[in-house]
């Protein structure tokens, strides 16, 4: 009996990158907007610049003090929506060939991003 492996095939694309500005369609900080920072394609999250922050106790050691640290944690890229470069209302994003180079573009404005 075949066993099954539990590595993927290929890395899943998704449809934003580190740089760009979304905006969280769902959860806690719903509307709000920021920049990618990180992207994690294996786990399909995201940290975004202001955007789901926690609080994280460290001890103090030799080198720093301790306290509670404000950090950004990683969000679902399915709560991530892109933002229009031009228009900066959310939009989905396509993508297609243009002069041999695969672009993305908005599906709202056809613009580019």
């Amino acid at each position: 009996m075949a066993t099954k492996s539990n590595t993927k095939r290929h890395k899943p694309k998704l449809h934003i990158r580190t740089g760009d500005t979304v905006m969280v369609i769902a959860g806690d900080d719903k509307g709000k907007t920021g920049t990618v920072l990180q992207v994690f394609p294996d786990q399909m999250r995201a940290i975004v610049e202001d955007v789901n922050i926690v609080y994280k106790h460290v001890k103090a050691t030799a080198e720093q003090e301790g306290g509670i640290q404000e950090m950004p944690a990683p969000i679902h890229v399915s709560n991530l929506m892109l933002l229009d470069p031009k228009t900066g209302e959310p939009t989905r994003i396509g993508r297609r060939m243009e002069n041999g180079v695969r672009v993305r573009y908005s599906k709202k404005t056809g613009n580019i991003i």
